[in-house]
């Protein structure tokens, strides 16, 4: 078992943007002891927590939430026990209403169903070796990268490692986290952000410096730190987090994409506590079948609560929203769609002077 140490640095890249919608959002999986009553209760209430933690984007600790923990039976649809790898696992799906409400009630975010893929790229050093791992590697990092995708929410992929990746960097490309070799291997993917994670069990051991939050470190065995970059193209953008020691691999990664997940949730969760109407203006809207898919396509974004149409001329329609959250969440959720496309006027006037923002319809 290798001795491990995990650093990952994560950015955004200026490309074509590649979301996914997440699937049974509102649904989680439990393994259960038996199909007792009490068992199949039990794995009720793990599941509730379980959606909680996928919509809320993080673990959540609230009276409201607490309390419909105990009165789960209000938000279960329907459940069925399944069996997978001689395992008993109960199924149940929730309310999503239900849920949405509860969380608006109790003035917490929620991350919506179109969330932004992560490309995760994993290097592991075994004494004097190094090698990356892809999806298909002999090693149980990937499923601990899949667990996690599964628990959060968050779309997690790793690279193929086929001769196009191989050809595009080089193994000390990713150890030493050059951003410019590994966004360009990363451009392929189309991926929303990309996760290089550095998994050592000799080099990066010893190191002679205190670390400011350690409570991972039962011995020094291993060590994680990670450094952020938000800027690809900016050559020395990183910013470096603190270090942290442990003995225990997928403790370690899981408290990695911990963080990682924690500030792409930042961007693109959405607050309830308050709402605010904003105008948009589309410029390409010609039929009704275009303004019905364009209405029924606002409707659906997580972060609109209400739309309104209120003017009409030529081929530009002019909408009312009412917003879940603020405008940069909004422009957050915009961002991985590729149906609604932002004009930006280099001739408009100056940041500061509040316009109406101008999209085009991507029309299918």
């Amino acid at each position: 078992m290798f001795r491990n140490c995990l650093i990952f640095l994560f950015f955004v890249l200026s490309l074509k943007i590649n979301a996914i919608e997440v699937q049974n959002l509102y649904s989680a999986e439990v393994a259960v002891a038996s199909q007792s009553t009490s068992a199949r209760n039990q794995a009720l209430q793990d599941a509730l927590r379980a959606i909680f933690i996928k919509v809320g984007g993080t673990e959540i600790d609230h009276p409201l939430l607490n309390q419909a923990i105990k009165n789960y039976n209000k938000y279960v649809t329907k459940y069925q026990y399944i069996r997978k790898n001689d395992e008993i696992l109960l199924n149940v799906s929730f309310d999503e209403s239900k849920i949405n409400r509860l969380f608006k009630d109790s003035d917490l975010a929620i991350w919506g169903r179109l969330r932004p893929q992560v490309l995760v790229w994993l290097v592991q050093e075994d004494g004097f070796e190094r090698k990356i791992i892809s999806s298909t590697s002999d090693s149980p990092l990937p499923n601990t990268l899949d667990k996690f995708s599964q628990i959060r929410g968050l779309p997690l992929a790793m690279p193929i490692m086929d001769l196009t990746d191989l050809s595009a960097l080089t193994i000390t490309d990713v150890w030493g986290r050059f951003s410019q070799p590994v966004a360009q291997a990363s451009a392929r993917y189309m991926a929303e952000a990309v996760v290089v994670i550095r998994v050592s069990n000799s080099s990066l051991v010893n190191v002679n410096e205190e670390v400011a939050d350690c409570a991972l470190c039962q011995n020094h065995s291993l060590v994680v730190d990670w450094s952020l970059m938000t800027d690809v193209q900016k050559e020395h953008a990183q910013v470096f987090s603190e270090r942290y020691l442990g003995d225990n691999v997928d403790k370690l990664l899981t408290q990695a994409l911990s963080d990682i997940t924690d500030i792409i949730y930042q961007q693109y969760a959405l607050s309830t506590s308050h709402s605010n109407e904003f105008q948009i203006d589309v410029a390409n809207i010609s039929t009704l079948s275009e303004l019905m898919a364009l209405s029924d396509f606002l409707k659906d974004l997580s972060a609109v609560q209400t739309v309104q149409l209120v003017s009409a001329q030529g081929t530009n329609r002019r909408f009312k929203l009412s917003l879940i959250g603020s405008q940069q969440a909004f422009f957050a959720s915009l961002k991985l769609s590729e149906q609604l496309n932002r004009y930006v006027d280099p001739l408009a006037e100056p940041e500061g002077i509040e316009q109406v923002p101008v999209f085009y319809w991507g029309k299918k």
